[in-house]
This record gives structure tokens, sequence and C-alpha cells, in this order.
């Protein structure tokens, strides 16, 4: 991967939605050779995606939980644990950890009260739990903005 690959993925990252046009200007290629070259990113897996980034209040999710669970450690609790996690779509981010907690999972949800009902009818019960700490999200300070990509 060489610079204009790197100009390229911190173009895209600020803006996925540009042109191919745009982005060749932006990094200083013509047309084919950037297209080429993200076709080229994209196969490699380098580029894995593109999404958009939504208003957690627009959809009503603005109540943001970090939640920290210990799990059972033994791998069949984890990996239930971990697909289990799958099948609940308030969980918007999931990380296993080394150390503890074991596990740090993002919650969005509506309310106080959407995220009682879920700690208590879906977190302590998914198999291998044996502790749930929630810390709520006052403000984000910090956005995604994706990762640096100098070389």
């Amino acid at each position: 991967m060489d610079q204009i690959d790197r100009n390229i993925l911190r173009e895209l990252q600020e803006d996925g939605r540009l042109t191919i046009q745009e982005l060749a200007q932006r990094v200083g290629l013509t047309a084919s050779p950037c297209m080429r070259r993200v076709r080229q990113l994209e196969q490699d897996g380098v580029i894995r995606g593109y999404r958009a980034v939504i208003d957690p209040e627009a959809v009503g999710r603005g109540f943001e939980v970090l939640v920290s669970v210990e799990v059972r450690r033994d791998r069949r609790a984890v990996e239930e644990f971990e697909a289990a996690l799958q099948e609940i779509p308030d969980v918007v981010e999931a990380y296993r950890l080394f150390g503890s907690p074991g596990c740090l999972l993002r919650i969005a949800v509506a309310d106080l009260g959407s995220y009682e009902r879920l700690w208590i009818e879906r977190l302590t019960t998914l198999s291998g739990v044996t502790e749930v700490n929630s810390q709520i999200i006052m403000k984000r300070i910090k956005e995604p903005k994706g990762l640096p990509v100098d070389g």
C-alpha cells in the first residue's frame, strides 16, 4: 500500500459518497486508475464496506450505555454468549477484552426504561453471564472518524 492508497482511504473515510471523479481529483489521479485502486482495496478487504452515519436521536436511540459484562471463562459459555449478542439489535458494538471485564458492549435504546427492560430480560439472562455493569453515556466528546492511515 503506497501513499496514494492511503490518501484514497483517508478521503473515503471522510466522505464515502465521493464520486470517482471527485476522489481522483483529491488524490491526484485520473478516474480510471483511481477506480482500479479503489476496487483493489475493496477486493483485498482493506475497504470492508460503506455506510451512513446516523444520528441516534433521529431514530429514537439517543440513550446510550456502555456495559461491561463478565462471562464464565470457558469456551462454550463465551461462544454461546457471543452468538446470543448477534441476536440483540440494541447491542450496536461488542468487544471481547483481555482481562476484566471480559466483554464491553455499546447499547443504543430509546430511554432508561427501555434499557432497564433489556438489562432484566436479556442481558442478565444470557448464558454464562456472571456480572453486568452499566455506565450511561452523558455526552459524546469525540465521534468515530475512521482510522489514521498514515504510513
